[in-house]
């Protein structure tokens, strides 16, 4: 088993707002591996609507991505390019 881990910014205007989330959530479902985010001490599951949510990231937030499993690393790309292309908006 293999983990991968990394650092993203929100980048997006909106932040993570409901459709980020529930577009990183359909993303991280795609994969095998446990893929958490987390802010401070708070690391909630990325396949949670809800938790990502509750993070309450706005523009310019830096998250913790970490990822465990068969293709962790793969999840973490897939994340990372997300939050690059700032989720499809502005």
């Amino acid at each position: 088993m293999s983990a991968a881990e990394t650092t993203v910014e929100v980048k997006n205007r909106l932040g993570l707002h409901l459709r980020a989330a529930a577009t990183l959530a359909e993303t991280v479902g795609r994969f095998k591996s446990n893929v958490t985010l987390g802010r401070g001490k708070n690391q909630v599951n990325a396949r949670s609507v809800t938790g990502l949510m509750m993070l309450g990231a706005s523009t310019g937030t830096r998250l913790k991505l970490h990822a465990e499993g068969e293709d962790a690393r793969e999840a973490v790309a897939a994340v990372r390019q997300l939050f690059e292309a700032r989720f499809g908006e502005d």
